[in-house]
């Protein structure tokens, strides 16, 4: 009777959280997110799922084109031309005509410039974003084309062609109605002390874009792309709706790639994977992805539902890894790190949690890109032996109790703290594994799912041991600074381990420099090669993609980069 009424409340919430919505469009697709975006800010965003929605509202100079995992060119006409002169590289755009905001105007290298400045203002809250950009200097505007601009950058790297167009562009006219930031020198923000410029009308600014992204600021949360935003009920649902006569249909050959064919997008906010998997086989969802292996393997079997939907299971660049926090005393020796690694069980995590869907890696370049990836770099194993002699070189003894060594006057026991997002299966089943594997060698794993928001709070706060995380990438950039140089290993900080040696800051450092494709790949695999000794961020595999589509729908763009699809692109079969 219990399982019975278990499922009657599961289906009363999925009835529940779709009523109230707007009426279900003919020309609509429904998908899941597993959480609330929260923000959609286009400057601050902090998870995939309000990524996916910003990218229908807003556009960058340069997009992938997910048809052919491809970069082609966005808001720009063209890829931009580079000139090198001396220390510096500029990069000249010119902006397509047909663009422009939802009020009508063009878009223009004010609204380029204006971005950069916010995106480098200390008074805006976009740290991560900041750091992505810093190597662009100056911003140059063409006093006769107001479409044109060149981008002013220090040093050079292949790279930077993507990098100088991966960003959104604002409307100023709408965050910077007075033009305030008009006046401001970019290169002042990019070099100089900028508190001149805290006044008055600069916090104004500012507080408007720190609101951007709030499920109150929809009059001004407006971008150039092909949708705008109709309904946003935290915790629900958030819907997007097409913009009537939208600039994009005319850009001759660009508009197989410049698309917003669906009159409506529907986000459904479902957490939990049981009732997301109900909604998809009661057909309430058009799409769903990150489907949990053993639900995608029951649909593989079931022939109603493929009457009517598609399995798709691309290789995705999203690595999984283990983290290990160094600062903890008793964690700051990397022979323990390793011990710990030489616990983690990676083809069982696989056979478990993904069954064929993975592929094992020895860092975080993904094994398809050959002449990146470190090939001769053994796989670590996992070995309860090696760990043990690792625990003893490292100082640690053995009791009938557990280990334990003396670490700043005091003793210390190895017990180990479990981080993981509440609600993942996969998470849960790679803790479970780990724990069992760890208690053979006297190791006690305390398992402590949390949800998202205090999840990724402990780990900016740097208060964990270890925890299981996904990390998303693509085949393009390999700009690794963030994740791993120590000028990020401050709170909030993207380098939430502490990893860092003075030999992996330089690599990355010249990385970011070379032009020469040979010795980036000398570089990444010397990088690689540290990451495995330090054993601090411990890559474990890159998923396959899990998604379910509904066949109405043809045009899909199915890609193993994120978001896997391309919605805007969909079109209903006749």
């Amino acid at each position: 009777m219990r399982k019975t009424q278990a499922f009657l409340f599961t289906l009363l919430l999925l009835l529940l959280n779709f009523c109230g919505q707007p009426a279900r469009q003919p020309d609509e697709v429904r998908l899941r997110l597993a959480i609330d975006p929260g923000s959609l800010s286009p400057i601050n965003y902090s998870s995939q799922e309000a990524l996916q929605i910003i990218n229908l509202l807003y556009q960058s100079l340069l997009t992938v084109d997910l048809e052919d995992n491809t970069l082609k060119p966005g808001l720009a006409s063209s890829f931009p031309e580079v000139e090198r002169k001396d220390s510096l590289t500029f990069f000249h755009y010119q902006l397509r005509p047909e663009a422009e905001w939802p009020d009508g105007s063009p878009v223009t290298a004010q609204d380029v410039a204006f971005t950069l400045k916010v995106l480098k203002s200390p008074f805006i809250r976009n740290e991560y974003l900041r750091a992505q950009i810093e190597f662009i200097q100056d911003i140059q505007l063409d006093s006769s084309n107001p479409s044109k601009f060149t981008l002013v950058c220090q040093g050079y790297t292949p790279e930077m062609q993507l990098l100088t167009g991966d960003f959104f562009i604002l409307p100023s006219y709408l965050l910077d109605p007075q033009q305030v930031y008009l006046t401001i020198p970019l290169l002042t923000l990019s070099t100089a002390d900028s508190s001149q410029y805290n006044t008055d009308r600069t916090r104004a600014v500012a507080a408007r874009c720190n609101k951007l992204g709030s499920p109150e600021s929809k009059e001004i949360l407006q971008g150039s792309a092909g949708y705008q935003l109709a309904e946003w009920a935290s915790g629900q649902h958030v819907v997007l709706k097409r913009k009537e006569n939208w600039w994009g249909k005319n850009t001759g050959d660009a508009k197989s790639y410049l698309t917003a064919n669906p009159a409506q997008i529907n986000f459904q906010i479902i957490p939990d994977n049981t009732t997301a998997h109900l909604a998809l086989k009661n057909a309430q969802l058009d799409v769903l992805d990150n489907i949990p292996v053993n639900e995608f393997e029951q649909l593989r079997q079931d022939d109603n539902f493929l009457k009517n939907y598609g399995l798709h299971t691309p290789q995705g660049y999203d690595l999984i890894y283990a983290a290990i926090n160094t600062r903890k005393p008793k964690f700051s020796d990397r022979r323990t790190r390793q011990a710990i690694a030489h616990l983690m069980d990676v083809p069982g995590m696989i056979r478990v949690s993904q069954q064929s869907y993975a592929t094992p890696t020895v860092g975080p370049v993904p094994p398809d890109r050959k002449d990146l990836y470190h090939a001769q770099l053994p796989m670590r194993s996992y070995s309860p032996e090696k760990a043990i002699a690792l625990l003893k070189a490292a100082g640690w003894i053995q009791e009938q109790q557990g280990w334990y060594r003396i670490l700043n006057g005091q003793r210390e026991e190895l017990r180990i703290e479990l981080l993981y997002r509440a609600g993942n299966t996969m998470y849960e089943q790679m803790a479970l594994i780990f724990q069992q594997h760890a208690m053979k060698t006297g190791i006690p794993v305390t398992l402590l799912p949390l949800e998202g928001n205090v999840y990724s709070q402990k780990i900016d706060q740097r208060d964990y041991d270890m925890h299981f995380r996904g990390l998303s990438g693509n085949p393009f950039v390999f700009n690794f600074k963030p994740l791993f140089h120590t000028s990020f290993a401050g709170p909030g900080g993207l380098n939430s381990t502490g990893f860092g040696t003075p030999e992996s800051d330089q690599i990355l450092n010249q990385i970011n420099e070379t032009e020469s494709e040979v010795a980036k790949a000398r570089l990444l695999h010397r990088l690689q090669e540290i990451i495995q000794e330090e054993a601090a961020f411990v890559p474990l595999y890159f998923r396959k993609e899990r998604i379910a589509i509904h066949s109405r729908f043809s045009n899909t763009k199915v890609s193993g980069v994120r978001p896997y699809y391309d919605l805007s692109s969909f079109m209903l079969k006749p």
